[in-house]
């Protein structure tokens, strides 16, 4: 059986029970916990040195390469993070077959559920040349659920999507099903998956077509497998159909009470006209007007123009040199895009939206180019230029290459940077020092990163701790909180997600425990 132990997230008591009469799979169902130790062991020595090198390769990446070397390079990256997929999902495949699946019940905002994973996966995408978007149904706010399970799911979903579609891109969607159930959906423009295999390839180790345009993509068939089992154990149901216009779509579906937080219908009776090429960018524009009360009209070119529309939403990929009519015109950028916005203000355009669409920035944007507010100055965050000079980081890694890694990416944007490589160490430099944040590997040799984590708390310092780890389940999320962290980056580094971090220290750190240590 696939057990589940719930947990209320607003108190200490626990309700246990099973989730639904579902075997595991004999591979995984009756692994002891001192082989899942020794596993998680031994993956954790295969990581370092794999995290290593695609440190390093994206190092490498930012310098100046013939195109003979970066094609080298590339495929070096990519065969490191196919590996590194492999190891995660068989460490995840066995931990759940071994002990109950912890299933908590607590608060859940879906705007910054699906925002957070579409823009997680949006540099993925964007390698690849695909969009990525995402749309709430009206009248949802939050919900009852387990955001971190919630999270690796849809995360799961994304990646896979964004690995099997060659045109298009990737839509991913939350709605009702019913009273007091909720579906979310991950729609592609991929290939799609035949009705003889939607059942098997939620099986362990069953892979389906694993092959796009010739290319081998490979994998252990084990992602979709962890998918099933935490959809059983949340008592929901897991799938797999045609999405509409082709390809495939995925979808979750569990009993999640709401709990408010629905946003306002700020755009009522308002015509929004969006113009893109890309149909996922013109139905989550489209979706999230509709959320905000207004009505999108959507056109694949110019020549299709919405005439009643009052604003126009109009995609960089058009490549217009100045916007169609008297009509306010808004450009939709991706995050690369940053330094066209001054150049298309230049050119008559009222302003500007990044990709993927944020609904609250979307009707921000449109209020103000219509004239319902002011004009919006505020910067999106996600094109900000560095915000974290001369903050002072101290950095625990026992691995050299890691460590190189994250200084690089710090000194990039221009922290001060001590390394500490164990957790004696860190605590030493502490006792000298004062830190405005504290990067903690979690597993090195003797004292671990939790261990010391605790050990710095224990001393009174609330200095912001965010560990670094090579897993991104919610074990280890909830293992690093218990220590006194406030959150976790998941290694290897991206940019993006140290950005975010080095951001929130800098505005003065929002985490429950995490606050600015006292003078």
């Amino acid at each position: 059986m696939i057990r589940s132990v719930v947990t209320d997230a607003s108190g200490p008591t626990e309700k246990k029970g099973r989730a639904h009469k579902e075997a595991l799979p004999p591979t995984a169902g009756g692994v002891a916990p001192v082989a899942i130790g020794a596993l998680a062991g031994l993956s954790h020595e295969f990581r370092t040195p794999l995290n290593g090198v695609l440190g390093l390769a994206r190092l490498l990446e930012a310098t100046p390469l013939t195109g003979e070397q970066r094609s080298y390079v590339d495929a070096l990256r990519e065969s490191g993070e196919h590996l590194l997929e492999l190891v995660n999902q068989m460490l995840d495949f066995a931990r759940l077959g071994a002990s109950a699946i912890e299933v908590r019940s607590e608060d859940v905002a879906l705007e910054g559920l699906l925002s957070g994973i579409c823009e997680l996966m949006a540099p993925r995408a964007t390698e690849k040349h695909l969009e990525i978007g995402w749309w709430i149904a009206p009248g949802l706010g939050r919900i009852r659920g387990d955001e971190g399970r919630l999270r690796q799911i849809l995360l799961n979903y994304v990646g896979n999507a964004i690995k099997f579609t060659r045109d298009g891109g990737v839509l991913v969607s939350v709605a009702p099903a019913g009273p007091g159930r909720i579906r979310f959906s991950v729609c592609d423009t991929g290939p799609g998956v035949s009705e003889s295999e939607r059942e098997r390839i939620f099986e362990p180790f069953i892979q389906t077509d694993p092959q796009v345009d010739g290319i081998q993509l490979g994998g252990a068939g084990l992602g979709l497998a962890i998918v099933r089992s935490l959809g059983i154990a949340m008592q929901g149901v897991v799938g797999v159909g045609p999405a509409p216009g082709g390809g495939a779509e995925f979808w979750l579906e569990i009993p999640a009470p709401r709990a408010g937080g629905a946003p306002g219908r700020n755009l009522l009776r308002r015509k929004i006209g969006v113009v893109s090429p890309n149909p996922v960018v013109c139905e989550a524009a489209m979706r999230q007007v509709a959320s905000r009360g207004g009505e999108g009209v959507a056109a694949t070119g110019m020549e299709d123009l919405p005439v009643d529309a009052e604003v126009l939403l109009l995609d960089h990929a058009l490549g217009l040199q100045a916007p169609p009519d008297d009509r306010p015109s808004i450009i939709l950028l991706s995050p690369e895009d940053r330094s066209l916005i001054d150049d298309y203000r230049a050119r008559g355009f009222a302003g500007y939206l990044i990709k993927p669409l944020r609904p609250s920035s979307l009707a921000e944007r449109v209020l103000a180019a219509s004239g319902g507010r002011r004009r919006v100055e505020r910067v999106d965050d996600r094109i900000a230029p560095a915000v974290a000079p001369g903050l002072r980081v101290l950095l625990v890694e026992d691995h050299s290459i890691n460590a190189l890694l994250a200084t690089a990416m710090l000194n990039r944007e221009s922290c001060v940077v001590d390394h500490a490589p164990d957790g004696p160490e860190a605590l030493a430099a502490i006792a000298l020092c004062e830190y405005d944040l504290i990067l903690m590997d979690m597993r090195m040799p003797g004292m671990t990163g939790p261990e010391t984590a605790q050990e710095i708390r224990a001393q009174g310092v609330m200095t912001p701790i965010v560990a670094l780890t090579a897993n991104s389940d919610e074990d280890d999320r909830r293992t690093c909180l218990a220590a006194g962290m406030d959150e976790f980056l998941v290694k290897p580094l991206s940019a993006e997600a140290l950005r975010r971090i080095l951001s929130r220290v800098v505005g003065g750190w929002d985490a429950p425990t995490g606050r600015r240590r006292s003078a």
